[in-house]
């Protein structure tokens, strides 16, 4: 398996070699002027990653809402991936999930009462079209904007899951990076998240050193929080009593082993049902689905709960392994 998995990175060089020149180019066009940059006055924090998804951008963009939303009025913007609109949409009372995407619209159902949301393609425009509001944000949190160059963000937060270092990966096809390594170097802070409790401090700085080779600012430390009940509607039962029964797990995120990993060790008792990020269910996998005891994601709940009856969500959110790395990563916004 191991020397099959070798020859396919090997067969797939030439295309990731090519791939990287057409990244480099781009952020050279960028750098000498070619392409505009676009700075605005509001400041404007990105949330990013240099791979292709699972390192968490949506608990910290949720983390960035509780921390800012008792000073300032916050903006949320982002693409809105895999949504059924087109160009600019402002999240009001009547969007849903095919208005603004799963991730946008999990943010929207949650801290409706504390942030302008919008979800566009093009950034500068969004940018532009939430500050023409009679009431613009104050700051706007970038969802997912760390490849758009054309925005130059004030600060940039950039992370990487514990399992899948950016350092030890490779660029696509070969690797799930879809930016090149340098980039990182533009980063205010790195995150390394998903990190079990017990990383011991040994670890941390062999991790530490290894990525401040590329990323030259500081690194901090986060894991999964899991919450301590699931959710269903308004209705509300403990983890501990949920998991007595056997249940179905849906997932349709970039990596669920952290999850699996977690309910295995509460020791539940499941059968795990893996969809693509993203996945938009079908009416045939819908019916599949109806007589089930159903666990799922929030980002996926908000997909389907229109659809199934006895379906929960456990909520998760991203929280700091130390009161230091807490402290450090405040640092970064005191002169936002």
């Amino acid at each position: 398996m191991r020397h099959s998995s070798f020859v396919i990175r090997y067969l797939l060089f030439p295309f990731a070699v090519i791939y990287g020149a057409i990244v480099r180019l781009r952020h050279w066009c960028y750098n000498v002027g070619i392409f505009k940059v676009h700075t605005f006055a509001v400041p404007t924090i990105c949330v990013g990653n240099v791979a292709v998804g699972g390192t968490g951008k949506s608990p910290m963009v949720e983390y960035l809402i509780r921390q800012l939303k008792t000073t300032q009025r916050v903006g949320v913007l982002s693409r809105g991936y895999k949504r059924k609109s087109k160009g600019f949409v402002l999240a009001n009372g009547n969007s849903t999930v095919y208005d603004l995407g799963d991730e946008p619209f999990q943010f929207w159902k949650k801290f409706k009462d504390n942030i302008i949301l919008a979800v566009c393609g093009n950034r500068v425009e969004g940018i532009e079209q939430m500050l023409a509001l009679p009431e613009p944000p104050e700051v706007i949190i970038l969802d997912d904007a760390f490849q758009h160059r054309p925005v130059k963000a004030k600060i940039n937060i950039v992370l990487t899951a514990y399992k899948q270092l950016f350092t030890n990966d490779w660029l696509l096809p070969m690797g799930q990076l879809r930016d090149v390594v340098s980039r990182v170097q533009q980063a205010d802070i790195v995150v390394v998240t998903k990190c079990p409790t017990s990383l011991s401090q040994s670890e941390r700085s062999l991790i530490e050193k290894q990525l401040q080779k590329k990323a030259h600012c500081p690194i901090v430390f986060a894991t999964i929080a899991y919450d301590e009940q699931v959710f269903k509607q308004d209705e509300a039962i403990s983890l501990s009593n949920f998991i007595k029964k056997p249940f179905t797990l849906v997932t349709g995120i970039a990596n669920p082993q952290p999850l699996l990993v977690y309910l295995k060790e509460q020791g539940a008792d499941f059968q795990h049902l893996n969809f693509p990020d993203h996945h938009h269910f079908s009416s045939e996998e819908i019916q599949q689905l109806q007589d089930k005891c159903i666990l799922t994601t929030e980002k996926d709940y908000v997909r389907l709960q229109s659809h199934l009856q006895n379906l929960y969500y456990l909520p998760i959110a991203m929280q700091f392994l130390t009161p230091s790395d807490e402290h450090i990563f405040g640092t970064v916004f005191e002169n936002l």
